[in-house]
């Protein structure tokens, strides 16, 4: 029997705009995208650059490590994302925009973390300035959530600042808060959550049953699993924060003080999420702990399609539903050594398919659609983010085409728009 192609899966927004272009594909790698929408409909989109040829870029730059500068950049639509207009540049990486009061803000970390604020919608921009002293930070842009006449975030500290390579085991996720009508750039107007490190609340060596961790690797040590195709110890990062209102959730919390991590589980393998939970104390700190299940048992994964890469959800109170935009994997299971050497790292680290899922528990996923996808492993669609616009969602992604360097190092940012997606729901 055929099938015919009006039900072959289509993606839901394979044209798209390039907010940015790389001037160098070689040497200026385009990251990071993030995405808001004012209240006046602007939408506003942040980005970082880095690679050897970040040097010569005009504008502000910063170094994570001597020599290695990155930039960040601001740019702004007006005709829902058909042009955009650059606004600035910003001397750190993992730019978020945040809308909270009058005023529009961009978070990021250039090791300590650092803000700027606009007060225009995006037109001029304050100097940078650091929330943290003499600190390692990480996060790439994830949500922004809006409760109790706050703003929630989350960023990710290094608890071993002299860990020494790619460091997601000691990565701290840690729930951030401030009153919405604040002075963001202000320290005393955030409040930080209690650290907890992945090797502290999980016992990687412990774990059975379930494949992960994947590979085996010694403590303080990199394995090579093949020829440049390194693996480190297993974590947790890019957490995005998540509140369960339901009352017949087994994770709800009545008092509405509960907020969940959802992250990004580097395991080696594939379809899993890491999750924790941060809980306002009665004198109003937030303590960071693992959630526990019925049996009395701590839950430290979760079921996530494309939870081994980052990804991003949105609660929409209109279909009273978690939105999911995460990388689809399609070839995990084959050997790391027989890769072809156009694809990135690991066999799980696929990145040219983005896909949209909706949930009502943030556990229990539907597939909502193909958003956007190449047909080559090199040119990617993937670490986006999302916002929502009227009935549409808007996505952007951290893409490339055959002149990108990898599909890690992309050279354009792209902007999708998904059509009247609250339709996908069924």
């Amino acid at each position: 029997m055929s099938i015919s192609n009006e039900w072959k899966v289509r993606e839901l927004a394979p044209e798209f705009v390039k907010v940015y272009e790389s001037p160098d594909p070689a040497s200026v790698f385009a990251y990071s995208p993030g995405i808001a929408v004012l209240p006046n409909g602007r939408i506003v989109a942040t980005l970082d650059l880095g690679g050897a040829g970040v040097a010569a870029l005009p504008g502000r730059k910063g170094e994570l490590e001597p020599g290695r500068p990155w930039q960040g950049k601001v740019f702004t639509s007006d005709d829902g994302g058909c042009t955009w207009m650059h606004r600035t540049d910003f001397p750190f990486i993992h730019g978020r925009p945040i809308v909270a009061g009058r005023s529009l803000y961009v978070l990021g970390h250039c090791n300590d973390l650092t803000i700027i604020r606009s007060d225009d919608e995006g037109e001029t921009w304050s100097m940078p300035i650091k929330l943290t002293e003499g600190e390692k930070w990480h996060q790439a842009p994830a949500n922004v959530h809006y409760a109790n006449g706050n703003v929630y975030l989350a960023m990710e500290k290094m608890t071993d600042p002299a860990y020494k390579g790619w460091g997601v085991s000691v990565l701290a996720p840690v729930l951030m808060r401030a009153s919405a009508g604040s002075d963001l750039t202000r320290r005393e107007s955030w409040t930080f959550a209690s650290e907890l490190g992945f090797r502290d609340a999980v016992d990687e060596d412990a774990l059975n049953g379930f494949g992960v961790p994947f590979y085996k690797v010694e403590p303080d040590s990199v394995a090579r699993i093949a020829p440049g195709r390194p693996a480190v110890r297993i974590g947790w990062l890019e957490t995005n924060v998540v509140q369960f209102t339901d009352p017949n959730h087994y994770f709800h919390d009545p008092e509405g003080r509960t907020f969940h991590l959802w992250m990004r589980a580097h395991t080696g393998g594939t379809g899993f999420a890491s999750v924790a939970k941060a809980v306002e104390n009665e004198d109003g700190t937030i303590s960071t702990m693992l959630e526990t299940v019925p049996s009395g048992k701590t839950i430290a994964f979760v079921p996530c399609p494309g939870g081994q890469m980052k990804f991003h959800i949105l609660y929409d109170e209109t279909t009273r539903l978690y939105w999911l935009l995460s990388s689809q994997t399609t070839d995990s299971m084959t050997r790391a050594e027989l890769l072809p050497p156009e694809r990135f790292d690991l066999p799980y680290n696929e990145r040219h398919r983005l896909q949209l899922h909706f949930s009502k528990n943030c556990v229990d996923w539907c597939f909502a659609g193909l958003v956007a996808k190449t047909d080559h492993p090199k040119q990617a669609r993937h670490y986006a983010s999302m916002a929502i616009a009227g009935d549409d969602l808007l996505v952007l992604s951290r893409s490339g085409d055959e002149k990108a360097a990898t599909a890690h190092n992309g050279n354009f940012i792209s902007f999708h728009r998904i059509r009247d997606f609250r339709q996908l729901a069924y």
